[in-house]
């Protein structure tokens, strides 16, 4: 299962409800990571994000699609930028 570090605010809104996106750049170390996924063909797949490296460090288990477009401000994209948009649908387990 991918695991991706997460920033700790970003974390505590996914956390709490309130972010239902998270963003990567597009950028080969993500292409092949999110590829071996299936980006942008509708399958429902897990990740867990971690609030830092450490594999004690807080973390969430969702359910996800990935897709290519542009993200909202105030989650953390910048204007008209495309990234790889992670719509989280469901998170599974809090650890």
């Amino acid at each position: 299962m991918l695991t991706l570090p997460i920033k700790k605010k970003w974390f505590d809104m996914i956390k709490s409800g309130e972010k239902k996106e998270e963003y990567r750049e597009i950028k080969e170390y993500y292409g092949s990571r999110f590829g071996k996924l299936g980006v942008g063909d509708g399958t429902i797949k897990e990740i867990i994000l971690r609030n830092g490296y450490s594999s004690n460090s807080p973390a969430i288990k969702c359910q996800i699609l990935i897709n290519i477009g542009t993200g909202k401000e105030e989650w953390g994209a910048e204007p008209n930028k495309e990234y790889f948009v992670l719509e989280i649908l469901k998170v599974k387990e809090i650890k």
